[in-house]
């Protein structure tokens, strides 16, 4: 277990000291604002989609914990190139993960973002690591008001 935590940790820590795909996408034709009120994490995604509702690129910028920036950074690389669909069903595998409603070993679809599933062992920590995936729904449902994670 002491492995898969070290693991855990490094990811994370990486991803937050440097963040993939941060920054303002200049090209972007949608795009939401997510919040989490009870850590103070506030993400902006920023999505080019194209008619195909394909993932043609994605940025996000924002501050918080150093769960969200990496769960936001490790997100951007993942739906990169996938359908709004596919998007949507990483999302739904990560958030049953994250909240026990599925095990990890069931979500083959995760790829590295299974080292931040670790969060379901810390149910305060599960907002932190979801936002970003709240975040990026409402930005590919066009709606712009974003998320705002208060529960689960």
């Amino acid at each position: 277990m002491a492995d898969v935590r070290d693991l855990y940790q490094e990811v994370i820590f990486e991803h937050n000291k440097n963040p993939r795909n941060f920054g303002v996408l200049a090209e972007h034709n949608r795009h939401a604002v997510g919040h989490n009120p009870l850590c103070g994490d506030q993400l902006t995604i920023y999505l080019e989609v194209d008619e195909a509702d394909t993932v043609q690129d994605v940025k996000f910028e924002g501050s918080g914990c150093a769960i969200s920036v990496a769960s936001a950074s490790l997100m951007t690389q993942i739906i990169k190139g996938k359908s709004k669909a596919e998007a949507e069903e990483i999302f739904q595998a990560f958030h049953d993960v994250c909240t026990k409603q599925r095990e990890a070993d069931d979500t083959p679809e995760l790829g590295k973002l299974s080292v931040l599933t670790g969060v379901r062992d810390f149910p305060s920590r599960v907002k932190c690591a979801t936002l970003a995936w709240h975040t990026v729904h409402a930005a590919l449902e066009h709606d712009e008001e974003g998320a705002s994670v208060t529960t689960e």
